[in-house]
């Protein structure tokens, strides 16, 4: 471009010394392998060419499409506001950003790298071992993943979806939460979040309110979700395993009967002494029409949770009123947590030869997605001990409210 152009137009001349200096993802980073892929994009793991030679995760953005046909419309709403929340925030229980790179109209996030996640833990002992997780192994899980609950909604971010598949664990067993492709932040006053996404939560994790088709909603949202997944850790199974009823022609959102007949078969038919309102609520006479069932959570509980505060933990996690289901703060101060065995930093500290196997790598299935220059794969890097061994972790001092309820960005668990 003429160099007369660019004087004349600050803008060019920024945008032209920037595009100059700006490093490919292939200059930093050797891709090592294929993880998994979402409604939003595909994840890899990736080696830095730095000295550290640090492993990373790189989340690609799919980029809009019309057939067969890339179109570029530009970022995503999905992308712009994982990334926004995603700087924003810090703190040892969730999955930390390191960079965002634009190349050639995609969009990479650089993450840290975490070896397993909960659904993979759950398979493991499914599969693998068929035993149950340890009860110190399910607290130290659960009570991180409040943890970082706790400082993201001291945030006033809403996560909205999280599932095992979605709460990481690093091989040092820190807890890290992931994926905030649907997270929100809450507005005061409260706006009506229900207009910009109409299906939030996978269904299995999916609160009540929001199937009766609450308009509003709150923090209590990922609280429930937070008990189902402690219930599938504690029975290797999704507690409330339902089929999806989809989305019409119209985009219009069905009544979701038989999810809310897997939680009714636990947790009993709700009344309005249980949740006053409900009766006001949109799909209030859809779930009249069902069949009504009693509560039988304690009996559930008695061959699985194996534990009278673990059950109550859940009872108040369940809590068909949103008002009054526990908040994050008030879960990480229940006695569950404060009697032996007590959750450790180190999740596995007490797993011995329980591990589970590292995060599945492969070759990319849909190569056409990634336009980077993938280097040679060796199946060891996923191999089970291959990585650094789980060492170091202590007892948790376990604090009174737990330390991410701060409210405070950049502030670290102690």
């Amino acid at each position: 471009m003429d160099a007369s152009i660019l004087q004349n137009d600050p803008m060019r001349m920024y945008r032209s010394k920037r595009d100059a200096t700006r490093r490919s993802v292939s200059s930093k980073y050797s891709i090592l392998g294929f993880i998994s892929s979402g409604t939003y994009g595909r994840v890899y793991k990736a080696q830095s060419l730095g000295e550290d030679a640090k492993i990373h995760a790189i989340k690609k953005f799919k980029p809009d499409k019309e057939g067969d046909v890339i179109t570029y419309t530009g970022i995503s709403q999905s992308a712009i506001r994982e990334i926004a929340l995603n700087r924003e925030i810090d703190h040892e229980n969730i999955v930390a950003l390191k960079e965002v790179i634009l190349e050639d109209k995609s969009i990479y996030m650089v993450f840290e790298f975490a070896e397993h996640d909960f659904l993979q833990v759950i398979q493991h002992h499914a599969t693998t071992l068929r035993t149950a997780i340890t009860q110190p192994v399910l607290k130290s899980l659960i009570y991180q993943l409040f943890n970082g609950l706790i400082y993201l909604h001291s945030c006033h971010i809403l996560h909205r979806d999280l599932k095992p598949a979605n709460i990481l664990i690093n091989a040092q067993g820190v807890v890290k939460i992931g994926d905030l492709g649907l997270a929100r932040l809450i507005y005061q006053p409260l706006q009506p979040l229900f207009a910009g996404d109409k299906v939030v939560v996978t269904i299995w994790y999916r609160a009540p309110e929001l199937l009766m088709g609450a308009k509003h909603y709150n923090k209590a949202i990922d609280c429930w979700a937070v008990g189902c997944v402690m219930a599938e850790l504690a029975s290797l199974r999704p507690i409330f395993k339902g089929e999806e009823a989809k989305l019409d022609s119209k985009k219009n959102v069905p009544f979701q009967r038989d999810q809310l007949l897997k939680i009714f078969e636990v947790l009993g038919t709700p009344e309005e002494n249980d949740w006053p309102g409900v009766k006001d609520m949109i799909e209030y006479q859809n779930m009249k029409r069902l069949d009504p069932y009693t509560n039988r959570l304690y009996e559930w509980c008695q061959t699985r949770v194996r534990s009278p505060s673990g059950y109550d933990l859940l009872r108040q996690l369940f809590a068909y009123d949103p008002d009054n289901r526990l908040t994050a703060k008030e879960a990480l101060q229940h006695k569950w947590f404060h009697e032996d065995p007590y959750p450790t930093w180190n999740a596995f500290q007490a797993a011995q030869q329980q591990m589970p196997p590292h995060r599945r790598i492969t070759q990319d299935e849909a190569p056409s997605m990634v336009p980077l220059p993938a280097a040679p794969f060796s199946h060891t890097q996923s191999k089970p001990g291959s990585s650094t061994s789980m060492s170091g972790g202590g007892p948790y001092v376990v604090p009174s409210g737990g330390n991410g309820g701060n409210g405070r960005k950049k502030q670290r668990m102690g």
